[in-house]
């Protein structure tokens, strides 16, 4: 659990990144104090509308490099945007997924909505989704699942017929969550 000093610091990072790449300004220093190594997504949304999600989901770098790589590449990089502008980063909300562990699901009645981020990949084709998306859209278990193969590009229902499943809690928190 990050306190929520580190919260703030990562969600301060994490704006500020995206106004320096806006602007062409000197990125901000990295925080030192948090050394913790996680996979994270960075989410940005305005007027409430999705506006971009990157993430690095393997834990094996520092969590403030992992925060400023993925907040640019959600502001500049997802492919179903265009580029955020300066414009739209004032009334743009930051929220942060740190990943915990990644465990195999061998029963996906293991799988809890709202505490489970799923990850789901056959050959080479793989789709992750956090915990909070199935909530957001009121989805149970089996319809959880089944978008996480979608994501992968997959059959709906590769889940049931081959697909390996994969299981991780994140810890998810925002500028409105967090004191700024």
């Amino acid at each position: 659990m990050l306190s929520d000093t580190e919260r703030h610091e990562l969600l301060t990072l994490a704006r500020r990144m995206i106004a320096a790449r806006l602007t062409g300004s000197r990125p901000p220093t990295l925080p030192v104090g948090i050394d913790q190594r996680a996979g994270a997504f960075v989410t940005l949304t305005v007027g409430g509308d999705l506006r971009g999600c990157i993430g690095y989901p393997r834990g094996d770098r520092r969590l403030p490099d992992v925060v400023a790589e993925c907040a640019v590449a959600a502001a500049m990089e997802d492919p179903r945007f265009p580029p955020l502008t300066p414009e739209e980063l004032e009334g743009a909300e930051v929220e942060i997924s740190v990943l915990g562990p990644v465990e195999p699901v061998a029963d996906t009645t293991e799988i809890e909505v709202g505490r489970h981020g799923l990850i789901v990949e056959q050959g080479m084709w793989r789709g992750l989704l956090l915990p909070q998306v199935a909530t957001e859209h009121g989805w149970d278990r089996e319809t959880f699942l089944s978008h996480t193969c979608l994501k992968a590009g997959l059959p709906s229902g590769a889940w049931r017929s081959g697909a390996r499943i994969f299981k991780f809690e994140a810890e998810v928190f925002s500028e409105e969550s967090v004191p700024m």
